[in-house]
């Protein structure tokens, strides 16, 4: 069962999420909380295994709270939700920590299909998003400052199939779509994916990506996309 606690403002929206969710038969909603504090409050008290999350809320906004919720290393994996379309919504939420980010008017299927996807360990952001997003605004971080970056990784520790593995993560490619590629197995893809996240300390595949790009592993703007 896929504990869920729900974040946001309204209570109607709130309302409407417990609705759909309940009626699922592998989740239940665990906890509400309207406001970023509140949040973080919820998360320690780790009964929730996913917090669907708004990105807009007074006070403490739903990006802060994700990247104390994270920090924290406590349960919850955070997926973010939002009404506005905006790039910098989704790179910040990514940044703090969230294992994805979608719109709040995506079919309810695709939200269903989120969080059990978080809940998983998967990010739930398109890989062409995931790249468009990078490629936007980690020049721009690397020049001023920006947010705060990644814990320290050293490069070195990955093997020469590991790094190769990482690339092409980077480029967007899914397992599947890189065990085709380097001619392995989707199993084999899966095991590099993991060994690397755990040798980097990275949380999921989406910060991955964002530090193949800050290490300079991989060129921002599509200049170094695997052929």
């Amino acid at each position: 069962m896929i504990r869920v606690a729900l974040v946001d403002d309204q209570e109607l929206v709130r309302a409407g999420f417990r609705m759909m969710l309940d009626a699922q038969p592998d989740m239940t909603v665990v906890g509400e909380a309207g406001n970023g504090l509140a949040a973080v409050s919820l998360a320690a008290d780790g009964a929730a295994d996913v917090m669907v999350m708004d990105v807009r809320m007074p006070g403490l906004d739903g990006v802060e709270a994700a990247r104390r919720i994270c920090a924290a290393g406590q349960r919850p994996k955070v997926l973010m939700l939002t009404t506005f379309d905006l790039d910098e919504y989704a790179f910040a939420a990514l940044k703090a920590g969230a294992s994805g980010f979608l719109l709040k008017d995506v079919p309810p299927q695709e939200l269903l299909f989120a969080i059990r996807a978080v809940h998983s360990g998967d990010s739930v952001v398109a890989p062409s998003t995931t790249r468009r997003l990078i490629d936007r605004f980690v020049p721009l971080l690397s020049d001023h400052g920006g947010a705060a970056r990644l814990p320290s990784a050293d490069l070195a520790d990955l093997t020469e199939r590991e790094r190769e593995v990482l690339v092409q993560v980077a480029a967007g490619l899914s397992n599947a779509e890189i065990a085709v590629r380097l001619f392995v197995s989707e199993a084999t893809v899966k095991t590099h994916v993991g060994r690397i996240l755990a040798k980097l300390g990275l949380r999921d595949r989406v910060q991955a990506v964002v530090l193949a790009y800050e290490s300079g592993l991989v060129r921002a703007r599509g200049r170094d996309r695997p052929e």
